[in-house]
């Protein structure tokens, strides 16, 4: 099948985009970037002060988007921490949605190991969180084995249906299409069935890139960008995911079972760079290649 504008469009319709607070604190006016009721995680890493992430799901919330914190289970003490931590997400910033992971860090400096722990507690639910995010793993984990990561997505689907809970999966960022539906589908004859957002690196340097796929540490995506960063000449080149999402939607178009819904943008060459490209693609404004991908239409 080949692709369309239109399939294209549909495809990365609904998107969603990530923010730090660091990153949050660079960007004027989340209003002026954003839709309103935009999707924006907004991350909680390893060591840093859960009120900085209180501050931006606020400011999102007070601009008309919708921010989705993270919960990372290894910098959670307890559960009197992580019933603060939902309390004050719901309180301050009117927080229904949140996105469950492990956490990067090798020892957990509380009780929870991993986000099935987390979501067992029942915390998130008594606070009024009706829609819950976990990791996907479209590349494997350079700290999971990945029968242990095929056991936890089993688990978490069981006790989606269990709990009659809104769950899906989000992943990690990745560079090939074909790889991407082949995970997909591999998921799905496993038995997934939680809707699937799909990590999508944001417009930026290969320099940049290669960096943030070094600090993830994850192989294929790790070769792919390697190979490009190889010529130094091209270090400051700025890539886009055109071909990614070219065949993302391309697979989602021919493959109606494909549970792939919506893309999660990650803005590593800036934020407001990667809003308005993001923008542009869900609103069609981009001529197609014959040679595959796709160009933005700049207004």
């Amino acid at each position: 099948m080949s692709l369309t504008i239109d399939a294209l469009s549909s495809a990365a319709a609904n998107w969603s985009i990530e923010v730090t607070p660091n990153g949050a604190s660079k960007v004027e006016s989340f209003a002026d970037a954003l839709e309103p009721e935009t999707h924006v995680n907004v991350t909680f890493l390893p060591g840093s002060d859960p009120a900085d992430t209180y501050l931006v799901a606020k400011r999102l919330h007070d601009e008309g988007m919708i921010p989705i914190p993270h919960i990372a289970a290894r910098s959670i003490k307890d559960r009197k921490h992580l019933e603060k931590i939902v309390s004050t997400f719901a309180k301050q910033a009117s927080v229904k949605e949140v996105l469950v992971i492990g956490g990067g860090v090798d020892k957990p400096i509380g009780e929870f190991d991993c986000s099935m722990q987390i979501l067992k507690t029942g915390i998130l639910q008594a606070n009024g969180i009706t829609k819950i995010g976990v990791a996907g793993h479209p590349e494997g984990s350079p700290d999971i084995a990945d029968n242990e990561i095929k056991r936890a997505l089993q688990e978490k689907n069981e006790f989606a249906i269990k709990e009659n809970l809104n769950m899906y999966i989000e992943t990690q960022f990745c560079f090939e299409a074909e790889m991407v539906l082949a995970w997909e589908k591999k998921a799905r004859e496993d038995g997934n069935q939680l809707p699937i957002r799909i990590g999508i690196p944001g417009p930026a340097t290969i320099k940049t890139l290669f960096r943030f796929a070094q600090i993830s540490g994850i192989g294929p995506s790790m070769r792919f960008i390697a190979k490009q960063a190889g010529n130094v000449a091209k270090l400051m080149t700025v890539q886009s995911p055109h071909l990614l999402l070219a065949g993302l939607a391309e697979g989602m178009a021919a493959d109606k079972a494909c549970l792939i819904k919506h893309f999660h943008y990650y803005p590593f060459g800036g934020f407001v760079r990667t809003a308005k490209y993001a923008r542009a693609i869900s609103d069609g404004n981009v001529s197609l290649k014959t040679n595959g991908g796709f160009e933005i239409i700049e207004n």
